[in-house]
């Protein structure tokens, strides 16, 4: 076992030069946050106030248990996607204690658009969903939306991904046995009262609780009918007439009552504690900032980090001394097992085919992967070409592609194209996926991209009979650097749920320990590799 000894405060000047950069990146994510949490704005929250309506992150600290944490799941959604503000994407989602049990919680906001549906808050609930199912999480649905966003409809209604997801995602959890819980607290209009109608078990509120497929305004267009909408659809219709609902509550307060009675029943247990007992790591992990080079080029120390996430601060160090640009190794975070990946310079033959290797013995024992992103990409040129690099890299990415254990991202650092997919970016299923602020992430870096595109355009005017000077290189290379510096931030990646989240690195290890306990304590699925190239 591999103890880690830092040295990372020798240059103080340097450590607190870093912490000063650090800093900077770090206020304009929480700058993004605070749009992000604010909701609609102070009147739309004063009108949903006066409708004796909780504010949805109000509904959510009062229906989790006191003193306990809330994961928060795509805070950042929608951030700058639409030309009216979507913060949130107008859904809050993340995880919760209720009744000392984990639940995925859904919680609309009806202060954003009337908490209509666009898409990012589509495949902000379906992303939501599939943690749900990956983890066999009761899922609660506080409802308070009126329904699609029509001028985007073609975006929201008819594809595979869609709104139609929803509710599939709902019948198939249903199906497993997984608790799917809704509370009914302001409209519930159209295809959007399927989330109630196909629930477990619904809770309406008396006096703003609506469901309906047809509002009033249509029911008049399509029959001439004048009805108001408690009558069409309120909370005693459903509870003593339609039976669509079970049950009827006063207020927002007693209907979040009800809805941890529910999930107080029998059923899943309670978290159990971890198989070994937590244990520190020797560094405090609030020196993490002062390790992230103010140099974006300059490599961050791999082994210093694991210093301060690691219990103990150890790991078992598998192949130390074999493809040494990828530390592999299992150990410990918050007393859950882990095997971790992270990047200590390219990605080689040697170290794709350890990566690989060392995914198949965690799986044999069912240990978790953590995966740690600070990646260029695989090596290039010649040499690596001739000596099967895109094979060995198949390799990998074969493995984490089917390795059924539960896995967890982080980027630290860069994470760029190919390395982004053997690293387990998005497209490979990680159970949570986060970056640090300082993180970025493209299909490759914005200067080897400018300078591709400028040799591809040089190519095109020397056929023409035509020259490139330096100046007009540099005159095109520009706006290509500026374009992929705003589009790899985390912010960017967030409020397009490529991450679920943006943390700060001091937060790392407790971030991990909620996600590993959640694992832990959720279902298991068996690994079968597919064929490996030799």
């Amino acid at each position: 076992m591999a103890i880690f000894h830092s040295s990372a405060r020798s240059s103080e000047a340097s450590f607190e030069q870093n912490c000063t950069a650090y800093e900077v990146l770090r206020e304009q994510v929480r700058a993004v946050q605070s749009v992000s949490i604010a909701g609609g704005g102070q009147k739309a929250a004063g009108i949903h106030a006066s409708r004796n309506k909780l504010m949805p992150r109000e509904r959510i600290n009062t229906l989790l248990d006191p003193g306990t944490p809330f994961l928060e799941v795509g805070q950042l959604a929608g951030h700058g996607l639409y030309e009216g503000e979507v913060p949130s994407g107008g859904i809050i989602t993340g995880i919760g204690m209720v009744t000392g049990r984990p639940c995925m919680v859904m919680a609309n906001d009806a202060t954003v658009k009337g908490g209509t549906y666009y898409p990012i808050t589509i495949k902000k609930q379906v992303r939501a969903q599939a943690i749900a199912r990956e983890n066999g999480l009761p899922c609660i649905y506080l409802v308070d939306s009126g329904g699609a966003f029509l001028p985007l409809q073609e975006e929201i209604f008819p594809d595979e991904h869609h709104f139609g997801r929803i509710f599939r995602n709902i019948a198939e959890m249903s199906s497993l046995g997984i608790k799917q819980i809704a509370a009914v607290m302001g409209s519930c209009t159209a295809g959007g009262a399927y989330i109630p109608a196909m629930c477990d078990e619904t809770v309406i509120v008396k006096g703003n609780g609506t469901i309906f497929l047809g509002g009033p305004q249509l029911v008049q267009a399509a029959t001439g009918d004048v009805v108001d909408a408690e009558t069409l659809g309120g909370a005693d219709v459903h509870t003593r007439l339609s039976g669509v609902a079970d049950h009827f509550a006063d207020n927002d307060l007693h209907a979040l009552s009800i809805v941890r009675d529910i999930v107080a029943r029998p059923g899943p247990k309670p978290f159990a504690p971890p198989p070994q007992a937590p244990v520190a790591p020797l560094y405090d992990a609030t020196e993490l900032p002062g390790l992230i080079p103010e140099n974006p080029k300059q490599p961050i120390p791999a082994r210093e980090i694991l210093a301060r996430l690691m219990d103990g601060s150890e790991l078992n160090l598998y192949r130390e001394r074999y493809g040494p640009t990828l530390i592999c190794g299992t150990g410990a975070i918050g007393g859950y097992p882990v095997g971790v990946l992270i990047n200590d310079g390219p990605l080689f033959s040697e170290s794709a085919q350890k990566a690989a290797n060392f995914i198949e013995l965690c799986t044999q024992s069912n240990i978790p992967l953590l995966f740690l992103h600070n990646i260029s990409g695989f090596m290039v040129g010649v040499e690596y070409e001739h000596g099967g690099i895109a094979k060995d890299g198949a390799k990998m990415v074969n493995a984490v592609s089917t390795a059924r254990v539960p896995k967890f991202s982080v980027i630290i650092g860069g994470s760029y194209g190919a390395g982004n997919f053997a690293m387990c970016g998005r497209a490979f299923g990680p159970r949570l996926m986060a970056m640090w602020p300082n993180a970025r992430t493209s299909v490759m870096g914005g200067e080897q991209a400018a300078t591709v595109l400028a040799l591809v355009r040089q190519e095109q005017l020397a056929r023409q009979g035509k020259t490139f000077g330096a100046d007009e290189v540099e005159a095109f290379k520009q706006p290509i650097r500026d374009h992929y510096a705003a589009h790899s931030t985390p912010a960017y990646a967030a409020s397009r749920l490529w991450i679920d989240s943006v943390i700060d690195p001091a937060d790392t290890r407790q971030w991990l320990a909620m996600g590993l306990a959640l694992a832990h304590n959720g279902p298991m699925e068996p690994t079968r590799f597919g064929v490996f190239r030799m």
